[in-house]
């Protein structure tokens, strides 16, 4: 299934925020977007997942659903969105509730969630019993729950420390892997985009447009490889030097707001 989305355009009464947007989100790929503070980026995933309707352009998917898919257009967030009262596995089983399912296939689903992001022995706990990564993991499960068609992701990973992240991202990686799912992974770390993405988006300082969009050649399987690494760093130079002086600016902009 293929994200669309055509001369995107949206503002917040007098502020425009996105302007003239048109991408491509290909099935199996994964897309990161990058930019300054304030350039959309959270509003351009909102727009894409249909929380948000846009001033004027166009989102549209095109091709089948796949078999077993509750949700073809699921969300992952930065602050885990966990109800804090329910257990893990019960967390994870939010997401089926809304969905007339038989309750042997719920289990499952859930069962399944929980495997594969190494949650079993903690399906009982409550969120608060758990560390930072392990209660996006509960997310991810939630999310991997309707067995989505692609994977919209704001930040999933900022909130977490750094060994943490490096954790995740493996987590990550395995699963688009395994599943070939579809993700449009919003980040504001250079270091995640080059280590997950196919290509990445590079939007402009408000209004957010698009500056560039930066293929990535290297495999993602072998980018932590010494043969790899002098391909990564002309990339992250090159996405460095596109936003370096718009993130000064931006940055100065919310200083003296």
């Amino acid at each position: 299934m293929r994200l669309l989305i055509s001369q995107l355009t949206h503002r917040y009464d007098d502020l425009t925020v996105l302007d003239g947007v048109d991408l491509a989100l290909n099935e199996g790929e994964v897309l990161a977007v990058i930019g300054p503070s304030g350039c959309g980026k959270s509003t351009l995933l909102g727009i894409a997942g249909g929380i948000v309707a846009p001033t004027a352009g166009r989102v549209s998917v095109d091709g089948p659903v796949p078999d077993g898919c509750l949700n073809p257009i699921t969300f992952i967030f930065q602050d885990f969105a966990l109800l804090p009262w329910r257990t893990v596995e019960d967390n994870v089983a939010l997401a089926l509730e809304h969905h007339p399912l038989p309750a042997a296939e719920r289990r499952e689903r859930v069962n399944d969630g929980l495997r594969r992001m190494g949650l079993e022995e903690f399906r009982k706990a409550l969120p608060k019993q758990l560390s930072g990564g392990m209660r996006q993991r509960v997310g991810i499960a939630r999310a991997l729950a309707v067995r989505p068609a692609m994977l919209l992701l704001d930040e999933p990973l900022s909130a977490l420390d750094a060994q943490t992240r490096e954790l995740l991202m493996d987590d990550f990686l395995a699963l688009w892997r395994r599943e070939k799912t579809t993700a449009l992974y919003v980040t504001h770390n250079l270091d995640e985009a080059l280590r997950l993405a196919d290509r990445v988006v590079v939007l402009s300082r408000r209004p957010g447009r698009i500056r560039e969009i930066v293929t990535i050649e290297e495999p993602r399987d072998r980018r932590l490889e010494a043969s790899a690494q002098a391909h990564l760093a002309e990339v992250r130079a090159r996405l460095w030097t596109l936003m370096k002086a718009e993130a000064q600016m931006a940055d100065r902009e919310i200083a003296r707001a």
